[in-house]
């Protein structure tokens, strides 16, 4: 078998909640004490609920680009990147390694609205659903169990998804803090692009743009078309600012699996590969060639729940 052939959801399938979580347990497990697992454990149940419509005072998530499988992915991929930093460099402290977790379980909460907010989708925080994200950490703190003094670190996590964050000014106590959070980064990048879905769910992503009002996205072809513009960001944004820290996915693959490639990326290039196809084709309706799903009723659906037509 061609290792390099090998779907990442083959090794994980991250729709299978109790594998996830036991996975998750297992690599954490093999750096640090169990005791510190179960805020993590706790963590991953309660946000499970909250993007369900079971948690006090928020309606159900309903952005499906950003939903809890994506969530979940970002978790998936933190994981991983601690564990391969774990084995080709040094042990992450195990507080920056379970205040980094949380972070990736917490990072889009902010797409998620509150029980009396009746107007649109959560896709309409598109712009600063990243600072949402850190006010729900502030006001839910205790549901999670988080100290206080844990707030500012998982909050500069999170801030580390933010593509136009100014990453200077993010407060990092010291280098493994930036480091940490330079995964979380890259790990929200990876597990989107990476996602076996990534192609069919970015029909998703162009509603959520449109509620948002982000301009330069008139038709469904568009977030095709920008997409490899996006990857090419994408990329020098994790060689530069996200200091490289991918490079611990492939760590994580060679020594749990003997796989030595990261199959992050290579799977990111096989979808920027087909988007390539589908755009220089002419001849057949990029939909057609977007399999998984039903993407008329998709477009049916959004129309009906968006604010804006056309």
């Amino acid at each position: 078998m061609n290792l390099k052939n090998i779907q990442i959801s083959q090794i994980l399938d991250n729709t299978k909640l109790v594998k996830v979580i036991q996975n998750a347990e297992k690599i954490f497990c093999s750096w640090y004490s169990e005791r510190y697992f179960e805020k993590i454990r706790k963590a991953f149940q309660l946000t499970f609920l909250l993007f369900n419509g079971k948690f006090p005072g928020y309606k159900a998530c309903n952005t499906e680009y950003h939903d809890f499988s994506h969530t979940v992915d970002a978790f998936v991929a933190v994981l991983r990147l601690i564990d391969g930093y774990n084995f080709s460099e040094r042990l992450l402290p195990v507080k920056i390694a379970r205040n980094l977790i949380l972070a990736s379980l917490l990072h889009d909460t902010g797409y998620i609205q509150e029980k009396d907010d009746n107007d649109g989708t959560g896709a309409k925080y598109t712009k600063n659903h990243v600072e949402r994200s850190s006010l729900f950490l502030i006001k839910n703190r205790d549901f999670f169990n988080i100290e206080p003094d844990e707030l500012n670190e998982i909050s500069n996590y999170i801030s580390s998804t933010g593509l136009n964050v100014q990453w200077e000014k993010i407060p990092f106590e010291n280098e493994e803090q930036e480091i940490a959070g330079a995964m979380m980064g890259t790990a929200d990048l990876l597990g989107q692009m990476a996602d076996r879905r990534y192609l069919e769910k970015l029909l998703f992503l162009y509603y959520e743009f449109k509620e948002a009002g982000i301009p330069g996205y008139d038709t469904e072809f568009d977030i095709l078309r920008k997409t490899l513009d996006f990857y090419k960001v994408t990329m020098e944004r994790l060689d530069g600012t996200l200091l490289k820290v991918y490079r611990y996915a492939e760590e994580h693959f060679k020594n749990r699996y003997d796989i030595p490639y990261n199959l992050y990326l290579i799977a990111i290039d096989r979808h920027m590969e087909y988007i390539k196809k589908i755009l220089s084709d002419q001849t057949t309706n990029f939909r057609k060639k977007l399999r998984r799903m039903d993407l008329e009723n998709i477009e049916k659906k959004y129309k009906s729940t968006y604010l804006f037509t056309g």
